[in-house]
């Protein structure tokens, strides 16, 4: 394979919203979004980021570029949405993330009204739009996660990342009656540690709560990575034959296939809803 994957285009429907969450930061969720929406976006499906992680918003980084709006602007009725829609890579726009975020929930209706309106164009343009949760427990990441349509939990093997998904997927579970968790395991050596992995948080899940973890996959402890994101770039466009970007190609693959959480929770303006509080 070269180092460029082959872009497609599909069909428009309507949008998957998917959470990368961890409960801790320096798991890998910015660079997992990042280079998961590359890969999406190589599969031909339209993908828009949203940059949630607000006190180091800085996925525009990972794709070389640096946003001069974010979506502050738009809640300060500066610009609209569309106006501070970044592309950043073939099939793949970013809404740069800004301290607005943190109003979402909190704006008066006519906000939530103008908000929403533009919201609702956007159903139709994108096939997925992956959220970048900032880390920890704070009412805007349980936000965040709790109005997506399914919630990633990025874990690696370190004995507090296990702590921190299991307290995130707890909260959400107590506070936002969410029962259902995609796992991925990152930074491990190989599948099997992976399984290991996955299985310890599911195994303390099932004692102690009543959810269902799903197990999405695993991104291994790979130094191509290490040294693309060092650099701040991506993988999967530096090095797509390298063992992570496969990875991180077959988890866009899987998350292309159809799935009942879509019907559970509706799409992009279901999301929007829940967030700024009007469903």
């Amino acid at each position: 394979m070269s180092n460029a994957f082959y872009y497609a285009k599909t069909p428009r429907g309507n949008t998957r919203t998917v959470s990368i969450t961890s409960g801790k930061g320096g798991v890998g969720k910015t660079t997992t979004v990042a280079n998961l929406a590359y890969c999406l976006g190589a599969l031909g499906k339209k993908t828009l980021i949203l940059d949630g992680d607000l006190g180091m918003a800085n996925v525009d980084i990972m794709f070389g570029l640096r946003a001069q709006h974010s979506i502050h602007d738009v809640l300060n009725g500066k610009m609209n949405l569309e106006e501070v829609i970044v592309p950043v890579s073939p099939n793949v726009d970013l809404i740069p993330g800004g301290s607005g975020v943190y109003g979402l929930h909190n704006l008066s209706f006519a906000q939530k009204q103008v908000l929403l309106d533009q919201v609702g164009q956007l159903d139709e343009e994108y096939d997925f739009m992956l959220i970048d949760t900032a880390p920890g427990i704070d009412d805007n990441v349980l936000y965040l996660n709790a109005a997506a349509q399914e919630i990633l939990v990025l874990v690696t093997p370190e004995p507090s990342s296990l702590t921190d998904a299991y307290a995130i997927i707890k909260v959400l579970n107590q506070k936002h009656q969410e029962t259902r968790f995609s796992i991925l395991c990152n930074q491990v050596k190989d599948e099997q540690e992976a399984m290991r992995v996955y299985q310890r948080l599911s195994d303390v899940a099932d004692q102690f709560l009543c959810v269902s973890l799903d197990y999405r996959g695993y991104i291994p402890a790979d130094l191509n990575l290490r040294q693309a994101t060092r650099s701040q770039q991506l993988v999967s466009m530096r090095n797509s034959d390298s063992p992570s970007s496969q990875k991180y190609l077959q988890l866009a693959e899987k998350l292309s296939l159809p799935s009942d959480l879509v019907e559970l929770k509706g799409s992009i303006q279901f999301f929007w809803e829940q967030l700024s509080g009007v469903a």
